[in-house]
């Protein structure tokens, strides 16, 4: 089956439709030169075919050479729970990566630890001069049956790039 790609949108933080908040679930900002980015990434693509878990060591050093591209881990207490990568475009910032690891599937973690990322996302100043005009990511039909209807429940909605 082919894969369909998704594109989906949000043009003001009061489209947001937050989650009930999940105690001890938050974000943390990591190093781009940190093992846990290129470690969890792998894990949560191994399942839907993400280029991810099949990086070579160079493609992972051009990846995470990014300048202005921030990670975050979702933290569940101590333990790493998911991960979320941010990435600033002039007016605007694309949420990359969004993914729970396998084993924090199906716990109810996803809608509010889409929420904390959602919000991080808008205050990302992409170019320096002001607040982003749009928050936006790509979905796959290869990624977790959930991801879709995670996104809309938060309020995104659908665009063609």
């Amino acid at each position: 089956m082919e894969e369909i790609l998704t594109y989906m949108e949000m043009t003001g933080l009061d489209e947001l439709r937050p989650a009930e908040p999940v105690t001890g679930l938050a974000l943390e900002r990591v190093h781009p030169g940190s093992a846990l980015i290129p470690v969890t990434l792998a894990r949560i693509g191994a399942a839907y075919n993400w280029t991810s878990a099949t990086r070579t060591e160079e493609e992972w050093a051009e990846w995470l050479s990014h300048p202005s591209r921030q990670y975050w881990l979702i933290k569940l207490g101590m333990e790493t729970a998911g991960i979320v990568d941010l990435e600033p475009h002039p007016g605007e910032v694309e949420i990359t990566t969004f993914g729970l690891l396998p084993e924090y599937l199906g716990q109810g973690l996803g809608g509010y630890a889409l929420t904390l990322a959602v919000r991080q996302a808008w205050r990302v100043q992409p170019d320096g001069t002001g607040p982003a005009r749009r928050v936006w990511l790509h979905t796959s039909s290869d990624d977790h049956p959930n991801a879709i209807p995670n996104y809309e429940r938060r309020g995104f909605r659908v665009f063609q790039p």
